[in-house]
């Protein structure tokens, strides 16, 4: 192989290596993101207000969770993030529907 080459091969591998690195890392930020909105949806009584949605989110935590355990960072994460959006969509509908209610 020509010398002129090993820099080429030496970034890409260290390329590589910084991708694969990103993604396997446990999705500690978005586990927690999804942790703290659901906690504030019910909080906001998303459960009464938007139950379906409040359910979709609680599914989707409980998923990503169980996808963590496994080791299943990639699907943990974006299971998190949607868990995250409904949570923060079903808080939405309960504190509108809060609002709606008063005199």
């Amino acid at each position: 192989m020509p010398r002129h080459f090993l820099p080429f091969l030496l970034a890409l591998a260290l390329l590589s290596g910084a991708v694969m690195s990103g993604c396997a890392g446990a999705p500690v930020q978005e586990m927690s993101n999804a942790r703290q909105a659901v906690r504030a949806a019910e909080q906001a009584g998303a459960a009464a207000a938007a139950p379906e949605v409040m359910g979709e989110a609680r599914q989707l935590l409980k998923s990503a969770e169980s996808h963590l355990r496994r080791g299943d960072y990639r699907v943990a994460r974006d299971e998190a993030e949607l868990a995250r959006t409904r949570a923060v969509e079903a808080r939405s509908l309960a504190e509108t529907a809060k609002a709606s209610q008063l005199p």
